[in-house]
């Protein structure tokens, strides 16, 4: 992408962001009937034709509206016949007047393709040398791609077709068929919202199968295919589980035809819930060896999405407000999908350790938000939202509901919403309506404790049988919290009590003698947990003799959560780890520990002269776990990666390196390969031969990438320079481009060497948002947080940062999370120094 073009997309996207307000003006005034979509995608490498017509009605004839667009160039434009002038487009939107009661809007107009995850992405694939195209229209991107009334309660059928190069295939929200002149026509879909249109073109390769009516397919990049039919068995295996499971608890039908499963290059999300057409980040065809966990977390994505085909697609929320009746829903309905019918009975025990605690982070964090009702001006600021609120403490809540009210009731009062609202949307009052319906109980003092009002609880037991709940004083709430205390001694469980905490204590009863006491120990309510003195003195002995893999994993959060909210030193969690982690069986919990040790704990919460011999204890244990476990097994896999990541010894590298010694399992294994080049260089030992040597030796996608890392992981001052003009100038860099470089960069050197970043990281990041989209900058903007500099002098520079008005606010919004864990760390320090 040249200058020129970058400065195109920069002014396409440099448009204000539609309100609340706008978009319930515009839907009291229109109604869209139907949407034509004729897209030309055989037009080079930078731009694409996009033909629109649009039939729509007004309730009032001779008003006024306006309709999204953001095009390069603009042929043609009419309005009932009337040709319109394209100058009149300002800041992305295209004014009608003299409406009449019923509309035809038509436009041609070119528009550029992306390279940041938005819009119509097209990406080049070094491994075949071919050129792949999805749509990822979500937040607010359908407008460059094609003219609309860009909000999720104008719903319409569409009608596509797409002309694509003779070797591509086509896939999208309607069956694709291939005409003549390689055009290939979309069948008419149900009302759908734009941002959950797609259109997936490319020499894709497809495998298929069907289930109960529904024609299934898996397509991926060419080179990726010996993958595709290596995973595919598995992956319609939970396909089909997810269909049965959905279509018994909701007892409404897919309604959307064909599904297809679409795995695209350079995904800025885990994946989008387009109906009929899923797509996911191609890295979960994973290249070599994956755990168990891994397998379970691309599992639970596919029965996740697919939940949303009835929250999201079927029924979905009028405003970008009610986000949570979407991502809620879908990832407490993923997870009680893969519990009850896949072979992962025990996902929640991932769900405890894994989204539980990115939920927690983001409610100890100032933007911390309402699952429901939180508010969303304008879509641009309901990004902020799709957090670890949004998803795992809503799944959370959802669960306490199911307790409160029963699982009949609440799978009655699911059906009654949905069956209600099909096509149409739906907000929070119309789903505790249904609820109360089916339930026969008042919701009300539940949805403003649970749903409104944000904050997050702590629970502690004593000795005595007094169990406590800590409300956060800036957001009171009377939280009743249905769970159970157990108590486990030699790995044995003494006792296990049910409560409904309807108060700030109650007695439970216990056996003072347990050595290890647990509140929540079924992890059923959102809380963080505080452990009594006598648990933690035993904990690091007992842990691993707990047979109870869930009450093992609130353990473990409650030490991780304990050391960033400050009452636990992280030198008390490096020692349990180091004495309890070995023996961890889970490899979901045993992976989860070691990443929150390896990427956060011990590089910012120790001082920089502790790290080396905390990384070499770490290193320890997970040679010592590659010792006893069963070679190959996932645990095995899971401690070769993180003895990989904190080992200093260059002889096991280099013999890894060059196929030596490896562990079972990971001969010819590239990922591993590229961590262990990452090992290298973080510790100065890779030099460009190197480097180059292991992309020669993987020309793909990954590799282009695992180099850039590797790069950029060099300690040395010229490295660090050289990685981050990469990132911040450079404007032909994808999305994850930047995001290998940002990672490579912050994972080595010393703080005297990186400091001088943090001033530049203010100045330069906010910068990127000319020619990068928001989705993309602010993962972007995460990734390069000058985290490691864990000084009172960089949250002052962040501070002031975030009060400028050039900076999104979605940057703002990342700077101030990244903040917030860097005041963890600092507090940390200063209370355990």
């Amino acid at each position: 992408m040249d200058d020129e073009l970058s400065e195109d997309l920069w002014q396409a996207r440099a448009v204000p962001s539609l309100t609340r307000d706008e978009a319930r003006q515009r839907a009291q005034l229109i109604t869209v009937d139907r949407m034509e979509v004729d897209l030309d995608l055989d037009r080079g490498a930078e731009h694409f034709g996009s033909t629109t017509r649009i039939t729509f009605s007004c309730n009032e004839p001779g008003a006024a509206t306006f309709l999204d667009l953001r095009p390069v160039s603009c042929e043609r434009i009419e309005l009932n016949g009337t040709p319109i002038d394209p100058a009149t487009i300002t800041d992305g939107r295209l004014p009608l007047a003299d409406l009449r009661a019923e509309n035809t809007v038509e436009v041609v107009a070119t528009m550029a393709y992306s390279h940041d995850g938005q819009g119509l992405h097209r990406s080049h694939d070094p491994a075949d040398g071919e050129d792949y195209v999805y749509g990822h229209l979500f937040l607010d991107a359908a407008p460059t791609v094609f003219a609309c009334f860009d909000q999720p309660d104008l719903k319409a059928p569409y009608s596509v077709t797409v002309r694509a190069p003779e070797t591509w295939v086509v896939v999208g929200n309607g069956r694709a068929t291939r005409a003549d002149d390689n055009l290939w026509r979309l069948s008419e879909t149900l009302p759908l919202a734009t941002y959950f249109v797609t259109v997936c073109a490319g020499p894709y390769v497809s495998l298929h199968d069907s289930h109960d009516g529904i024609e299934l397919g898996i397509h991926a990049r060419r080179s990726l295919q010996g993958e595709l039919e290596r995973h595919a068995p598995q992956m319609f295996e939970v396909t089909k589980q997810s269909f049965d499971h959905f279509h018994s608890t909701f007892d409404v039908r897919y309604p959307f035809g064909d599904y297809d499963q679409v795995f695209v290059p350079e995904f800025n999300a885990g994946a989008m819930e387009n109906p009929g057409c899923v797509t996911f980040r191609d890295q979960m065809l994973f290249r070599g060896a994956a755990t168990r966990e891994q397998v379970l977390q691309r599992s639970n994505t596919i029965s996740h999405e697919m939940a949303h085909m009835w929250f999201g697609d079927l029924v979905t929320m009028r405003w970008w407000d009610d986000l949570w009746l979407n991502e809620s829903f879908a990832e407490f309905m993923a997870y009680t999908a893969t519990s009850t019918a896949t072979e992962f009975t025990d996902s929640w025990v991932e769900f405890g350790i894994a989204r539980k605690q990115w939920g927690y982070a983001a409610e100890r964090a100032p933007s911390t938000h309402p699952v429901a009702g939180s508010p969303a001006p304008d879509a641009h600021s309901a990004l902020e939202n799709f957090d670890g609120i949004s998803y795992a403490k809503g799944a959370s809540v959802l669960r306490q509901l199911v307790a409160h009210v029963g699982k009949d009731a609440f799978d009655a009062g699911v059906t009654a919403y949905l069956r209600s609202h099909a096509h149409g949307n739906g907000e929070l009052a119309e789903f505790l309506a249904a609820m109360e319906q089916a339930s026969g109980r008042d919701l009300g003092d539940w949805s403003r404790a649970w749903l409104e009002t944000a904050g997050v609880d702590v629970l502690a037991v004593d000795r005595d049988g007094t169990l406590t709940r800590t409300t956060p004083s800036q957001y009171p709430a009377d939280r009743v919290h249905t769970l159970d205390v157990a108590g486990f001694t030699d790995g044995a469980q003494v006792f296990r009590t049910d409560v409904v905490l309807e108060g700030p204590s109650a007695q439970v009863g216990l056996d003072a003698a347990a050595a290890v006491v647990v509140p929540n120990a079924g992890d059923l309510t959102w809380a963080q947990v505080d452990l009594d003195e006598t648990t933690r003195g035993n904990l690091a002995r007992e842990l691993p003799m707990i047979e109870d893999p869930v009450a093992r994993g609130v353990l473990w959060g409650a030490v991780l959560t304990g050391t960033y909210r400050g009452t636990v030193d992280p030198r008390f969690a490096l020692d349990v780890a180091a004495e309890a982690w070995a023996g961890e069986s889970d490899d979901a919990l045993l992976s989860r520990v070691a990443l929150a040790l390896t990427d956060r704990i011990v590089p910012t919460f120790l001082a920089e002269g502790e790290v080396t011999p905390a990384r070499a204890r770490l290193a320890e244990a997970a040679a010592g776990v590659l010792d006893r476990v069963e070679p190959g097994s996932a645990r095995a896999l899971v401690a070769a990666r993180v003895l990989a990541a904190t080992t200093t010894d260059e002889t096991v590298l280099r013999g890894w390196l060059d196929g030596r010694d490896l562990p079972v399992g990971l001969d010819g294994d590239t990922d591993f390969r590229w961590l262990v080049v990452h090992a290298l260089a973080r510790l100065g030992l890779a030099d460009d031969a190197l480097i180059e040597a292991a992309e020669a030796s993987d020309r793909t996608l990954t590799g282009r990438l695992g180099g850039l890392t590797a790069r950029a992981a060099r300690p040395g001052t010229p490295d660090k320079e050289w990685a981050w003009r990469e990132l911040t100038t450079n404007r032909d860099r994808s999305n994850y481009e930047l995001n290998a470089l940002a990672t490579g960069f912050w994972s080595s050197g010393s703080v005297e060497t990186l400091r001088p970043y943090a001033a530049r990281y203010v100045d330069d990041i906010p910068h990127l948002a000319q020619w990068v989209g928001a989705d993309a900058l602010d993962r972007v903007a995460a990734l390069a947080f000058p985290s490691r500099v864990v000084e009172p002098e960089t949250v002052e520079l962040v501070r002031a940062a975030m009060a400028r008005p050039d900076v999104t606010a979605g940057v703002r919004r990342s700077m101030g999370d990244e903040l917030s864990k860097l005041e963890e760390a600092l507090a940390s320090r200063a209370r355990w120094a």
